[in-house]
């Protein structure tokens, strides 16, 4: 058994046991495996073990990985800040975008998204501790945002997307999930039912407040790296 195959496992285990834990449903949290700085044979590696979900922070480089992978059946997710100059780029190569924060973003992905492709899954980056060097918005910004990009074509608005202040204490991790599972509810908007948050750090707490996709990076593939791009 190699790292990635040993780890691969160890990571699902741990979300299988947080959903047990949680009273949720066998297989409802979905592993994206964040391959940003990390080579093409790892991501293939993973492909091969049943990793299916990929997600990239730098344009430029997942660029240069993908055509590499196109024999493989991979969902692509984009999960970085975005750059004007980039939303086409982004709107063309990725099924999912998860770190959408302004109309001006959500307007150029649809305008740019390919007409021959499905609608492009989206979901809206919140700052939910109110961090000044966190990009997202405020909680209390979330419902005028929904309502400005609801039914812009050739995209699809599927939930909302947090990386909360870091916390070690267990209770005080569930505090702004639950915060933000709680205030998307009550917009009562059934077509918002994904909650892209928790890492390694915090995947049980994420878990057990709702989160339907964890994000997990260096856990799956270890340390080694290549100097990012853009």
């Amino acid at each position: 058994m190699n790292e990635i195959e040993q780890r691969l496992g160890n990571i699902n285990s741990q979300i299988r046991r947080a959903e047990i834990e949680a009273g949720r449903d066998k297989g409802c949290v979905q592993l994206l495996a964040v391959s940003k700085t990390k080579p093409v044979a790892d991501i293939a590696a993973a492909y091969h073990l049943g990793q299916r979900h990929f997600g990239e922070s730098y344009v430029q480089e997942a660029l240069r990985k993908q055509p590499a992978l196109t024999a493989n059946n991979i969902t692509w997710h984009f999960i970085g800040p975005i750059q004007s100059n980039k939303t086409k780029a982004i709107a063309t190569n990725f099924s999912w975008v998860h770190s959408v924060d302004r109309l001006k973003i959500a307007k150029r992905l649809s305008e740019q998204r390919p007409e021959n492709l499905p609608a492009l899954n989206i979901c809206l980056q919140i700052n939910i501790s109110g961090e000044e060097t966190k990009s997202g918005v405020l909680l209390n910004e979330l419902p005028q945002l929904i309502e400005e990009i609801i039914n812009l074509p050739n995209i699809q608005l599927r939930g909302v997307m947090a990386i909360p202040e870091l916390q070690t204490d267990y209770e005080m991790q569930r505090k702004p999930y639950q915060q933000l599972f709680q205030a998307v509810r009550q917009l009562n908007r059934p077509e918002l039912d994904t909650f892209s948050f928790g890492m390694s750090g915090d995947l049980k707490a994420a878990i057990a407040e709702g989160s339907t996709i964890v994000r997990i990076g260096t856990a799956l593939f270890g340390a080694r790296s290549y100097p990012k791009s853009s």
